[in-house]
């Protein structure tokens, strides 16, 4: 299956696709830039800010205002990692180290934007708004039906300046109306939630360098986080709970999202938790419910009171 996917937990999206052996899909930044030479300066977050004229420098030249941004020019792993607010000259001296940068502190919605690439024009996009926690986390994501028509009209201009020539998928993360970074690659988190046939018209732009797809019937979609502490080991459910936990009304998938056999430390993680699960479906309420079953399940102090799973639909013969 040449759909590069490095976590075993998305797998299930992919594993029924037809793909030619010679079409490589990247669902990974580390893979994005290996199969993307030409492009992958598109990585380099100081040279994303400078493209849309924001104020920004490296880690050597201090910032005239605060608060600022810091965060890493290049990383491959993301989950927010080495991100942090610099309010003062002392943050400035202490945390924007050799490999950072700074830049101006966005607010607004933070947007996540997956677009079909067909010879540096966009050809298709879907918005997802993240909810956020702390410390570089989120609640939950809401996949939009709906357009975003001025922010569809700057994101086209840049990929139009900046990706000349690039036949793919992009994610393209914006605050508020802003864009923070992009990834030549789509949100791996919730492609269940585009809708049937999607992946199959993913395969197809990178085998024959066309976009079909229909943009109508569009639903609203969400993909709730279950975080928890760091500093703690977690282990897996067993299977018979999972298939409880995707058998749950409401509920389109379950994505246990890290690895067993490894340390916690071995993990890219945000600051704000260690990321468990992430519940996809079309009913918030229903995913928050099974956060909620799941985090008493990891044994989360936090966690509400247990609710009681359907039984689990019987497997195909």
């Amino acid at each position: 299956m040449p759909i590069h996917e490095r976590d075993p937990w998305r797998v299930q999206y992919f594993q029924d696709i037809s793909c030619p052996p010679d079409v490589h899909i990247p669902t990974d930044d580390l893979d994005g830039y290996e199969l993307n030479p030409r492009h992958r300066a598109i990585y380099d977050k100081l040279q994303v800010a400078r493209s849309q004229g924001l104020p920004c420098g490296p880690h050597d030249s201090p910032p005239r205002r605060y608060p600022v941004f810091c965060k890493p020019v290049v990383n491959l792993k993301g989950m927010g990692a080495g991100a942090c607010v610099l309010r003062d000259e002392r943050d400035f001296r202490q945390k924007c180290t050799p490999g950072h940068f700074w830049m101006r502190l966005l607010t607004g919605e933070h947007v996540s934007t997956d677009w079909a690439v067909v010879e540096g024009e966009a050809a298709w996009c879907r918005h997802t708004r993240g909810m956020p926690a702390v410390g570089g986390t989120f609640d939950y994501w809401k996949v939009e039906a709906r357009a975003r028509w001025r922010l569809e009209r700057y994101c086209r201009d840049w990929i139009r300046r900046n990706l000349a020539g690039y036949t793919g998928m992009l994610n393209v993360e914006t605050i508020g109306g802003r864009i923070i970074e992009a990834h030549l690659r789509f949100a791996d988190q919730w492609p269940d939630l585009y809708g049937a046939g999607w992946v199959d018209a993913v395969v197809r732009l990178y085998q024959d360098r066309r976009w079909e797809y229909p943009q109508n019937r569009r639903v609203d979609g969400y993909s709730v986080v279950l975080f928890g502490p760091h500093g703690r080991p977690y282990r897996h459910p067993s299977p018979e709970r999972l298939r409880a936990y995707r058998a749950a009304p409401g509920i389109g998938s379950v994505q246990i999202t890290f690895f067993e056999d490894k340390p916690a430390h071995a993990h890219a993680m945000p600051p704000g938790g260690f990321r468990l699960a992430v519940i996809n479906g079309h009913d918030l309420q229903a995913g928050m419910r099974l956060r909620s079953i799941m985090a008493h399940d990891f044994g989360l102090p936090e966690a509400a009171r247990t609710v009681p799973l359907a039984a689990p639909a019987p497997s195909p013969h």
